[in-house]
């Protein structure tokens, strides 16, 4: 039998020493072609095990639809729920024993609110509702006990606990997690046919039309004070994707981010929205008078003129013209588990709902209750709405710091 400890793969993509026959990660869900075969393979095993209960295995769009669902649970209970995935390694695609005895492993020691489903790929996947790392991690023992000498590789991760340590490092999302990051049940993507389209050529036109303007500002950054003009930061977009966040730089060069860091702790973490804020109430989610902004930088950070360079980060596909704000790394380490969906499903955007409606007056959760409102009800048409709102926006600075 080959031991648990050899075959398993963590949630943070560390592979612990495997034999020859399990070496390497399983592909991720949904990846490869002959899917369909592979699927039906596995549901016909299901069918034809002696120990596994009719509907026992259920097919890939059932299984998804109640990781959805508890999904969604997990977020408003803020309980654990964990997802471990069997890929069986160098198997003949003609012999189906393995999975039926892979299968009947899995159902035999499965609790009863444990699913067990077809994930993709010749791959089977148990969830496991209010389940810990150690509490999956000793369902695998069972499994790898139970399933004597079956060559297969395991991965396991626990929503939200992995993905937040991944997203906080700012490392790309480990595959297991991809069926976490589906917008719904069957996987569909967020946003519309044409949006990557009006990026592109939105993105190009604002360029040739404001160069002369940036031209001028990098200007008056690169005069203004010592230090590159543009600033780069690693910011997190769909999907939990690390990307290089463009700005023109409004603060000293080799400024110390530590008040920002107590900024956005404190923000995240203050349970309660507070009242609406009136025109001449304090500023919830940028800082005022942070010493580390400079003159010019004030400026531009006023008249949203640091954010032009964001429109390469548009031409490049790391973000579109409207969108969530991409978050810092540091910022997703103190969000609760229901904020994430403001990033995984759709790319981050230069504005957005917050930006026009928002703009710095709102508290976090309205911000992230916007976000997910626009991710909802994204269109041509509102995407065009809030793309003129903005310009009239900017250019009255409204709620702008």
């Amino acid at each position: 039998m080959v031991p648990m400890e050899e075959r398993l793969i963590s949630a943070s993509g560390a592979v612990l020493p495997a034999t020859d026959s399990t070496r390497g990660s399983p592909p991720a869900p949904g990846r490869s072609g002959g899917a369909a075969g592979q699927r039906s393979d596995i549901l016909s095993a299901a069918r034809r095990a002696d120990r596994v209960a009719p509907g026992a295995v259920i097919g890939i769009d059932d299984f998804l639809h109640q990781l959805h669902r508890e999904k969604r649970r997990a977020e408003r209970t803020r309980t654990s729920l964990s997802l471990a995935m069997f890929n069986l390694a160098d198997r003949d695609p003609a012999d189906t024993l393995q999975i039926e005895r892979l299968l009947e492993s899995l159902c035999a020691v499965k609790r009863e609110t444990d699913l067990v489903g077809y994930a993709g790929d010749a791959q089977v996947a148990v969830l496991c509702p209010d389940t810990d790392e150690p509490g999956t991690r000793s369902l695998l023992r069972k499994v790898s006990h139970k399933a004597g000498d079956l060559p297969f590789v395991m991965s396991v991760a626990t929503f939200p606990d992995d993905l937040f340590d991944s997203l906080a490092q700012g490392i790309e999302v480990p595959q297991v997690f991809e069926p976490f990051i589906a917008t719904d049940a069957a996987g569909h993507e967020a946003g519309y046919a044409l949006k990557r389209t009006l990026d592109v050529l939105g993105a190009l036109f604002a360029l040739i039309v404001l160069s002369p303007l940036m031209l001028a500002v990098a200007l008056a950054v690169g005069l203004g004070s010592r230090g590159p003009i543009v600033f780069r930061q690693t910011r997190v977009g769909k999907g939990g994707m690390p990307f290089t966040f463009y700005k023109f730089r409004s603060m000293v060069s080799g400024g110390n981010d530590a008040i920002h860091r107590e900024f956005v702790a404190n923000l995240i973490k203050t349970a309660a929205d507070p009242a609406p804020a009136s025109d001449d109430a304090p500023v919830l989610y940028k800082i005022k008078a942070d010493p580390r902004v400079t003159p010019v930088g004030r400026f531009i950070r006023r008249t949203s003129l640091d954010e032009l360079p964001q429109l390469f980060n548009v031409l490049k596909g790391d973000m579109s013209l409207v969108g969530p704000r991409p978050p810092l790394p540091y910022e997703l380490a103190q969000y609760q588990p229901w904020h994430l969906r403001r990033i995984l499903t759709l790319k981050p955007g230069i504005t957005g709902l917050w930006q026009v409606e928002g703009r710095s007056r709102v508290s976090f959760n309205e911000m992230v209750r916007m976000d997910l409102r626009y991710i909802r009800e994204c269109s041509l048409a509102t995407d065009l709405s809030l793309l003129v709102r903005t310009v009239r926006v900017v250019l009255h600075c409204e709620g702008a710091v």
